[in-house]
């Protein structure tokens, strides 16, 4: 099965659907160096100064792969060249209470640079063996 076609991406999505999530979100693993992309969320957002992976809502009308490359342009910049592989999921507490899962690609990109951040307040490159403060699931995806 292609991971990126349509028949793989209505699997997750009807899997996550029958287990009752009721929030989705598409997320890029961006790797370059041996060393992958981490962007912090601002101190008054929820789950505010946590570093994770480039990542966003999945809007009505939307596929999870229209997500995963228009939110990695607008947090980021940068823009997806190809969709490797998908890398798993794993689901959240969100900030309304409700279960968010979060849909994880690894990605190559056209370039990693200039970083051009617009809803984070900083950006590494980090090890995957030298995380600074991520999240246990995001911290186990990497590794």
């Amino acid at each position: 099965m292609i991971v990126t076609s349509p028949e793989f991406m209505a699997g997750l999505m009807a899997d996550a659907e029958a287990a009752g999530i009721t929030g989705f979100v598409a997320a890029a693993v961006i790797n370059h160096d041996g060393r992958v992309l981490l962007v912090r969320r601002n101190p008054d957002d929820y789950m505010g100064g946590l570093w994770e992976i480039p990542s966003g809502t999945v809007e009505a009308g939307e596929t999870i792969l229209d997500t995963l490359h228009r939110e990695t342009n607008e947090e980021t910049g940068l823009t997806i060249d190809q969709v490797t592989s998908y890398i798993g999921h794993f689901d959240y507490e969100n900030s309304r209470g409700g279960t968010t899962r979060q849909f994880n690609f690894a990605v190559t990109m056209e370039k990693t640079e200039p970083i051009a951040l617009t809803e984070h307040d900083a950006h590494q490159w980090a090890q995957p063996s030298d995380l600074p403060e991520v999240s246990d699931a995001v911290r186990n995806l990497i590794k």
